[in-house]
């Protein structure tokens, strides 16, 4: 870790201590992830600093465009600034992803600030199948990484309106025949698990679309018993849902539902994470430490 400045919370919060952000406890109720903790006191003593210091990157890099068309006397379509957010699954990804896009579009009313998943860009559950490997659903080849790297290109070409694939966590499947838009933000978030990997060709490297890349971080035992609750949660909120892809699961006997849980745990998720998820940690350019409760204690921040 040579390579990061670590900050404790009271140092990280120290950085812009008068910044006041409008934000209320029902809207952080309302964007947070099932399972994940976070207040108004995150928002005021991480957030605030992080939102600043990303808005510092985000103008430098727009200067950095004027500079550019200055120089080679042409007009040129400013490409948005991207940031990925990576870590493990029940980490709090989404979470941070949705207040992210919240807090800077308070604070920064005059961008558009676009926010999606990499969960779009995985095979659909028959191709999955037919490839035989759909146990490996999360994984880098469970992902389409051509059609990403496709779309990111278009993304940072300027292009009117990008369409890109839909996943329903309802279904645990791509949405045949929907699709969100792109349309041309100021700055654009991608929340996912492979934000950071490298893929097995070699020859993609999505990270390298970013400008800013974040992972949140937490140990594996932890992230384990986050992962546990969650489930039980989305079980007990999915008994009386049949369209839940868990709605036979939340109606079954509860300790074969959690011994399921326990061996994805163990058999796809840790594996996932040791093997393709944690070694990207040290190519983000922060990183967000959490321990009990969710709690941020440190903060990474690479300086080189």
């Amino acid at each position: 870790m040579d390579k990061y400045l670590k900050f404790s919370r009271d140092e990280w919060t120290s950085l812009t201590p008068h910044k006041h952000i409008n934000i209320t406890s029902d809207e952080i109720i309302e964007l947070k992830s099932i399972g994940d903790v976070i207040g108004l006191d995150d928002v005021h003593e991480i957030y605030t600093s992080l939102i600043s210091y990303l808005h510092l990157m985000y103008q430098a890099k727009r200067e950095k465009q004027a500079a550019a068309m200055n120089f080679l006397q042409k007009e040129i379509t400013p490409a948005p600034f991207i940031i990925g957010i990576s870590g493990s699954v029940a980490v709090g990804k989404s979470t941070t992803a949705r207040l992210l896009q919240l807090l800077l579009s308070r604070i920064y009313p005059e961008l558009k600030v676009h926010l999606m998943t990499t969960d779009g860009f995985l095979y659909p559950n028959a191709e999955l199948e037919r490839r035989g490997i759909m146990s490996r659903k999360g994984f880098p080849e469970s992902y389409d990484m051509q059609m990403l790297s496709d779309f990111l290109t278009d993304v940072l070409s300027g292009k009117e309106d990008i369409v890109y694939p839909l996943y329903s966590q309802t279904l645990g499947d791509i949405v045949p025949k929907e699709y969100g838009h792109i349309k041309r933000p100021d700055i654009l978030i991608m929340e996912g698990i492979n934000t950071l990997q490298l893929p097995r060709s070699g020859q993609i490297v999505t990270s390298d679309f970013f400008d800013f890349s974040i992972y949140i971080d937490a140990e594996e035992d932890m992230i384990e018993s986050w992962f546990l609750q969650r489930f039980n949660s989305i079980l007990d909120m999915n008994k009386n849902n049949p369209d839940n892809k868990f709605y036979q699961m939340a109606n079954g006997p509860r300790e074969d539902a959690v011994k399921f849980a326990e061996e994805t745990w163990q058999m796809v998720n840790l594996v996932n994470l040791r093997q393709n998820i944690a070694p990207t940690k040290t190519r983000a350019n922060l990183i967000l430490h959490k321990t009990e409760g969710h709690l941020i204690d440190y903060i990474y921040l690479k300086h080189f």
